[in-house]
């Protein structure tokens, strides 16, 4: 039967909150990891190639490495959600699956989700067409026609995966060239099954039960109308802000929580780190993310030793 109580819990298990608890094991704080999934967002890459000690590998791969580290010390890590944080003498958390804990200290690395479309047809084709993840579900369009939706690394990368198994990948984006790292821009962009369509927006999705075409703001080759059979968005990421509002922390006009060197937040006994902050220069990899856990269980290591040696 797992503990209710504990010194320190992190929230998120992606690079931040296993990088966190790999320190905090070493540094002998009885700690517990509850995230929503095993690695966040960074499960979901394809390909990782600026990643010091591996040239080319995918999420998942550094998910598993890190989450065996981390359990190899002794880290309990439970898939769930923490719905309900209720300050106090100690954090009440409370999960999606109706379980409760309690925490001195809290370490926020819930990171970031993927941002909508915001189009009215968005919830109905999702799962008949429409995906936020093209390493989860790009074997469902082998050699059939899909576009991606975005201008940055991450559509980039996805555009060169996807086709590899589909039969023709449209990549459209609403500025009027792509963005990020060159060496994907070339490839995309010479591909022979990758079609870049440059400023243009998606105005509407088409379909009776799965998507079927998509409709575009403005003609692309004198149509608006795109056939095909799966969409793959793309377009960036927001923070997640559903336990800072409850903690009512200092946040930066986009969301992002505002945190000191050490990775406190304006609540005393809450850190943040990896995506969910406005630290590392917005830099927001997944070596940055394993960073700013880093000092975070070393500040929080700290706040215990000077909490210890005032009792003395």
């Amino acid at each position: 039967m797992e503990n209710k109580e504990y010194p320190l819990i992190i929230i998120g298990a992606g690079p931040a909150g296993l990088t966190a608890s790999i320190y905090a094991s070493r540094y002998g704080i009885n700690h517990l990891i509850i995230g929503a999934t095993s690695g966040g967002l960074m499960s979901e890459a394809h390909q990782i190639c600026n990643f010091p000690t591996e040239k080319n590998i995918s999420g998942a791969e550094i998910v598993n490495k890190m989450r065996e580290h981390a359990e190899s010390l002794g880290t309990q890590i439970i898939i769930d959600q923490v719905t309900k944080i209720s300050p106090g003498q100690n954090f009440q958390l409370k999960t999606r699956e109706d379980k409760d804990f309690s925490a001195e200290t809290i370490l926020l690395a819930t990171g970031t989700q993927h941002r909508r479309l915001e189009l009215p047809e968005e919830k109905k084709f999702l799962g008949q067409g429409l995906s936020y993840c093209a390493t989860c579900d790009a074997q469902f369009y082998k050699n059939q026609i899909v576009a991606v939706i975005g201008s940055g690394d991450s559509a980039t990368t996805a555009s060169l995966y996807l086709a590899k198994i589909a039969k023709k990948v449209y990549q459209i984006c609403r500025g009027p060239q792509l963005h990020g790292e060159r060496i994907w821009i070339n490839q995309v962009t010479h591909h022979p099954r990758i079609e870049v369509i440059y400023e243009r927006q998606i105005a509407a999705l088409e379909g009776e039960k799965d998507l079927e075409a998509v409709v575009l703001d403005k003609p692309y080759q004198k149509q608006k109308r795109i056939p095909l059979q799966g969409i793959f968005v793309e377009i960036g990421t927001i923070p997640q802000k559903l336990l800072t509002n409850q903690l009512a922390l200092e946040t930066n006009t986009q969301g992002y929580i505002k945190v000191r060197a050490d990775q406190r937040t304006s609540n005393p006994h809450v850190w943040a780190a990896g995506d969910i902050t406005d630290s590392s220069d917005n830099v927001r990899q997944i070596i940055t993310a394993a960073s700013e856990g880093t000092i975070a269980a070393n500040s929080i290591f700290a706040f215990f030793q000077k909490k210890s040696l005032s009792r003395t």
